[in-house]
């Protein structure tokens, strides 16, 4: 088990009425990052702004998996440069995963010499101590764990959404896939104490949230670190129990950790979605272990088949890479072949990019314009079985959580099935935050259209 960090609660407030501005680069996990990062700011005296020249202080949580966030954070620090300069007082942070890589740090350091506060994942409590530092001795903070120290606890939150939280369950990662760089910029597989979590959960509850999902780099791992027998199928039952809980999902899953035992446990919950996000990456049985996946194509169809057998109607979603080192066409063939077989629901599919310090990094690479090839034909195929999918739905009542008025017609309402689908309807704004049956009247590409069913029951 992790060794338990308490927050300190800073000394030190902010001096008169002061502002910050959080930008986020990256997953749900740095997403959630930055809801404590706002947190502790609000904890110091701090205000939230959306303008940047309005802020006192600017944090930039960033991700390194994808080649182009880096070059994004760059970039925007680069047009920072001159706010600094109009505001010398402005504080600018970089946190997250791009600078718990020790030579980005530096680089960072180098090329953006204006920059007072570089830390990386492992210390994000620690910001507070960091911003008090720099006040009193007016010199840049440099500080990046190599490695993890446990998990801090009871840190504050500012969360954006007032329905739906995520929750982290551990941190980490121990699985070493040849393309990702997160083992190494997360460190190692912990899990929070399930005692939190639930006591958290539970305060979420009692503020009036009707969701939860579940973070993790691989959620099916949890539990392997604590010092009991306790899963997270466990988990899973003693948050089925909560009272006020409507929903709970999670991510991410991998699929060799996802057994049997998970599936029904889910499929004996009430509240648990049924929604399954299981990153195939790819559907070559050799770019499997190139990748160091530890599952085989047949693997990931039999775990498909056996979650639609104990849950039926569960919907599958997925990420899939294309133009993996040494993928040749007969690889992407099967890919294409398994996107065929399992017919998700929708995908994230991306192409492969170097990310130095991993292995694949070393091996031969497929050209630009092949991965360019593939992606589209790949993007093609799954958008037509997305809407086909949709399509299916035409007819059928839905649990509809609703969530508000959309951002481009204020006259309609859009909320999440349990299957996790984007549903648009016409409402009153006062139906937000209840669950509401919806009849899907049109399937489309990314969304259901439906109509509110009055007094109706989900079928």
């Amino acid at each position: 088990m992790a060794d338990k960090i308490e927050y300190k609660v800073p000394e030190i407030k902010s001096e008169g009425q002061k502002f910050y501005h959080v930008i986020t680069f990256g997953c749900q996990m740095n997403e959630r990052d930055s809801e404590s990062l706002a947190g502790m700011l609000e904890d110091m005296g701090y205000l939230p702004t959306e303008s940047r020249e309005e802020a006192d202080i600017i944090i930039l949580n960033t991700c390194c998996v994808r080649e182009t966030a880096e070059s994004k954070v760059f970039g925007l620090l680069g047009r920072l440069r001159q706010l600094k300069v109009a505001k010398p007082d402005l504080i600018i942070g970089v946190a997250g995963c791009m600078s718990q890589q020790e030579e980005v740090a530096k680089k960072i350091r180098h090329s953006f010499p204006f920059v007072d506060i570089i830390f990386g994942t492992h210390n994000i409590h620690e910001l507070p101590r960091m911003i008090q530092q720099v006040r009193e001795n007016q010199e840049a903070v440099l500080e990046v764990w190599a490695t993890e120290k446990g998990i801090a606890e009871n840190v504050p939150v500012r969360r954006k959404d007032k329905l739906k939280a995520w929750v982290t369950i551990m941190y980490g990662c121990n699985n070493f896939c040849t393309y990702c760089i997160v083992p190494y910029v997360r460190g190692r597989e912990r899990s929070r104490n399930p005692e939190n979590i639930i006591e958290e959960i539970k305060g979420l509850v009692a503020q009036g949230y009707k969701e939860v999902t579940l973070l993790g780099q691989n959620v099916n791992s949890y539990g392997k670190d604590l010092q009991m027998d306790y899963r997270f199928a466990d988990l899973l039952l003693d948050l089925d129990k909560i009272t006020g809980l409507k929903r709970i999902r999670f991510m991410t899953s991998h699929p060799r950790d996802f057994d049997q035992r998970l599936i029904d446990i889910i499929a004996s919950t009430n509240k648990v979605c049924e929604h399954f996000h299981l990153p195939a990456q790819a559907g070559s049985n050799r770019i499997l272990k190139l990748m160091n996946r530890g599952y085989t194509r047949e693997h990931y169809l039999q775990l498909i088949d056996n979650i639609r057998k104990a849950i039926p109607g569960a919907s599958i979603t997925s990420d899939i890479m294309v133009g993996f080192p040494g993928e040749t066409e007969e690889d992407f063939a099967d890919t294409l072949d398994l996107v065929r077989r399992v017919r998700y629901d929708s995908a994230f599919t991306f192409v492969y990019n170097i990310r130095s310090g991993t292995p694949a990094a070393k091996m031969e690479q497929v050209p630009e314009e092949v991965k360019s090839a593939r992606i589209q034909k790949l993007i093609d195929l799954q958008n037509q079985i997305s809407l086909e999918n949709n399509r299916q739905e035409e007819g059928k009542v839905l649990e509809v959580l609703v969530e508000g008025e959309t951002k481009t017609n204020p006259d309609k309402l859009a909320g999440r099935s349990r299957t996790n689908k984007l549903v648009v309807f016409d409402g009153s704004p006062d139906l937000t935050g209840q669950l509401v049956p919806i009849k899907i009247t049109k399937g489309r590409l990314n969304l259901l259209e439906g109509e509110l069913v009055p007094g109706g029951a989900v079928k």
